[in-house]
């Protein structure tokens, strides 16, 4: 991400419900996962722990091989086979709310606390739903078709909440975000330049492994990117019709 967002200036007129929600979802998943110290209740051994985390990736991560129809992945290694069947658009769904650590979690969030809000507010809570889901989706399966015969999982809400980026930017782009530039300098800055920053950032990054495939980090950039044109996209979209249809800010919920 582009510096670490502390807050923005927006002034919300309700409490952001959908966000907090989709917060909650995304802390509960992890905590629930065998990725979690907490979830005591799997083996303690270190190769049932790993076999745990691999079920639990195979099983609800999105695998581009898997959504262009291709056979299901079934690992490899001493774990022995998952023996689940597995729908790959509902896989789709469930990575949105699944992390690879704390810090991929805790990154996550901090971002859409902060950006979530305003989007929300200026949407209306049914239309950002909407958007987060359906920029979440786009970002998966665009990653796949970048990718059409990896099989490593993808999983993670960044290009959902890229998506909400992007709506923030045909929104709100206005505003002022407190922001931690190289982590412990607070910087008050205009809401386009960190997002923009962001999107450039990302398409770099995107552009780049793509150039280079040896120097993939692990990171889905393309996800990020596809994401944020779909979060903007749909902003915009929703806006003009919301425009034609003579409809308040204060009528939308």
């Amino acid at each position: 991400m582009a510096g670490i967002p502390l807050s923005d200036d927006y002034p919300v007129r309700r409490v952001p419900t959908v966000t907090y929600a989709l917060i909650a979802v995304n802390v509960a998943a992890y905590l629930l996962s065998p990725l979690s110290l907490l979830a005591v209740w799997y083996d303690a051994g270190d190769l049932p722990r790993q076999c745990a985390v691999e079920h639990y990736f195979l099983r609800w991560a999105a695998i581009p091989v898997e959504l262009l129809g291709g056979a299901q992945v079934e690992g490899a290694g001493p774990c022995p086979a998952p023996g689940h069947t597995k729908v790959a658009w509902v896989s789709a769904l469930t990575s949105m709310f699944m992390h690879g650590g704390a810090l991929h979690l805790i990154g996550n969030m901090v971002y859409l606390f902060v950006f979530g809000p305003v989007v929300e507010d200026r949407l209306g809570r049914l239309r950002y739903l909407g958007l987060y889901l359906g920029s979440g989706l786009v970002a998966t399966y665009a990653f796949a078709l970048s990718q059409a015969s990896a099989e490593v999982p993808l999983v993670g809400a960044s290009g959902a909440i890229s998506g909400v980026l992007g709506a923030y930017l045909l929104v709100q782009h206005r505003s002022r975000v407190v922001t931690l530039v190289l982590v412990i300098v607070p910087v008050r800055l205009p809401g386009w330049a960190l997002v923009g920053t962001y999107f450039i950032l990302q398409y770099f990054l995107y552009v780049s492994m793509s150039a280079y495939p040896g120097s993939d980090t692990g990171v889905a950039y393309a996800a990020h990117v596809y994401g944020f044109i779909a979060g903007a996209l749909g902003a915009l979209l929703m806006h003009r019709i919301r425009w034609r249809s003579g409809i308040r800010r204060s009528d939308v919920y």
